[in-house]
């Protein structure tokens, strides 16, 4: 048991240090090349977008959500 934890704990660890890697990373890449900063810019803007249309949608109309 005591083995099956510290596997547990080195692959989250190990998870952790590579999205705290792969962060840094894109933020230097995004700094380094300002279309790319301008590309995820757009993006998030659009993402913004979409949600906030969806979740009007979703409101006006409840009876039409097939998720539930």
């Amino acid at each position: 048991m005591a083995l099956l934890r510290f596997l547990l704990c080195l692959f989250a660890f190990i998870g952790a240090l590579s999205a705290a890697g792969t962060l840094v990373l894109s933020i230097v890449l995004m700094l380094r090349f300002p279309p790319l900063l301008v590309a995820v810019l757009l993006a998030c803007w659009i993402l913004n977008r979409l949600l906030k249309i969806l979740s009007a949608s979703i409101q006006i109309n409840p009876s039409k959500n097939t998720a539930t």
